[in-house]
């Protein structure tokens, strides 16, 4: 590791996002809760973030200071993720888009 380490913060639209779209308990069929995400997948989404910035592709062609990551999670199937990067060099995690059923038809 380089030390290129990046602070990363979350916005509150990051987490209106998230408790738009998972619920507070777990689902009947155990979909996922809006505290499972955060334990099982928030950190290493942040980690992501933090490390490897500028890996991560653009949202924007020729914008650089918006970034997104499309993954798949532990418990999630799909995210995707838009970081934003901050006037002080911290990332701001602005916007959350979770497909649970991925795949599935």
């Amino acid at each position: 590791m380089t030390g290129d380490r990046r602070a990363v913060r979350t916005t509150p639209s990051f987490f209106e996002d998230l408790d738009g779209q998972l619920g507070s308990e777990r689902g009947p069929n155990g979909e996922p809760s809006v505290n499972d995400f955060q334990v099982f997948e928030l950190l290493r989404v942040v980690e992501v973030f933090a490390t490897r910035w500028n890996d991560l592709p653009p949202l924007i062609p020729g914008r650089s200071d918006y970034r997104i990551l499309i993954a798949s999670g532990m418990l999630i199937a799909r995210l995707a993720v838009v970081g934003q990067l901050a006037a002080d060099g911290a990332i701001e995690l602005i916007e959350l888009d979770i497909d649970e059923q991925a795949g599935s038809t």
